[in-house]
């Protein structure tokens, strides 16, 4: 396996479980939110903002195809499982997994929504987003991790749960 590839809705915690297993693992950390502002030159928000969602979109993809990484831990944004050559180029070779905290514990993260750059068409809400997504990262998920560093579930325990989670499957995969 040469990357662990992170897929959620946002504020699912991708971003800093990514970091602290990739530091457990050894493997370097790519953040594609952080990728993908550097390389268009705005902010998320403010990119939304001035040349809309679909255009975001084609942004967002062309950030996840030019991943080309080896032992990397890979959090990608919310939607970028919106793209399948996206999907397809950043599972190659990796293991993907879903972090998929209770609906609940999303909304409570998601108190800045507007502000954080989030595709969201007017009139949507984080449910709606969410209804629209769980088919995406069920499609593209290895493996599914629900408790994702809520009140009761600390970030070390989270990434145990991964790292137990990846050798199970890697085992499963020699045999």
């Amino acid at each position: 396996m040469d990357n662990i590839v992170l897929i959620g809705m946002p504020g699912a915690g991708k971003s800093t479980v990514g970091v602290i297993l990739a530091k457990a693992i050894g493997f370097d950390f790519i953040d594609t939110d952080i990728l993908l502002s550097k390389q268009i030159g705005y902010t998320l928000q403010d990119f939304i903002d001035k040349f809309g969602i679909e255009e975001f979109l084609r942004a967002e993809e062309r950030a996840g195809l030019s991943v080309s990484c080896e032992r990397t831990v890979i959090a990608t944004g919310g939607s970028m499982v919106m793209s399948d050559p996206a999907m397809r180029h950043l599972k190659k070779g990796a293991r993907t997994l879903w972090l998929n905290p209770p609906f609940e514990e999303l909304k409570r993260r998601l108190d800045n929504i507007k502000t954080r750059g989030i595709v969201m068409a007017g009139g949507q809400d984080i449910r709606d987003i969410y209804s629209q997504r769980i088919p995406l990262y069920r499609k593209y998920a290895d493996i599914i991790i629900s408790r994702t560093g809520s009140e009761d579930t600390d970030i070390e325990s989270v990434v145990g749960e991964i790292i137990r989670q990846i050798d199970k499957l890697n085992s499963q995969t020699v045999e």
